[in-house]
């Protein structure tokens, strides 16, 4: 029983000694006030993004998970950009079909016509 209860006051002071120097701030005094973290856009305005580009991207952590709105932004920035890229494939396979379709005529309008024979 006696062992039992300085066990219980040994916690108790441990505890309290820990409280103490997480409120007071320790030696260093109290956490400096931070910032929030805010998102840093790494896809390049300069250049089409790229898979390093999205693998790269990292949004800072809130209390709830991640700001919407910079998820929102590098979404949107993203299906911009293969929406771009869709439409300029759709134009190009659309031209290759077309020459593909176009049937190769015989260049008959450079040959000399050839003399009719009088009798």
């Amino acid at each position: 029983m006696v062992m039992f209860l300085f066990l219980v006051v040994a916690l108790a002071v441990v505890v309290a000694a820990v409280t103490l120097s997480v409120v007071s701030g320790g030696e260093s005094g109290p956490l400096p006030e931070v910032a929030p973290e805010r998102f840093q856009d790494p896809l390049p305005p300069d250049r089409p993004v790229n898979r390093a580009d999205v693998e790269s991207i990292r949004f800072p952590l809130v209390p709830r998970g991640y700001r919407m709105a910079d998820v929102d932004d590098a979404l949107s920035r993203l299906g911009a950009e293969l929406a771009e890229r869709d439409a300029r494939i759709n134009d190009l396979e659309s031209a290759l079909a077309g020459a593909q379709a176009a049937p190769h005529a015989p260049h008959t309008s450079l040959d000399k016509p050839e003399p009719e024979d009088r009798p």
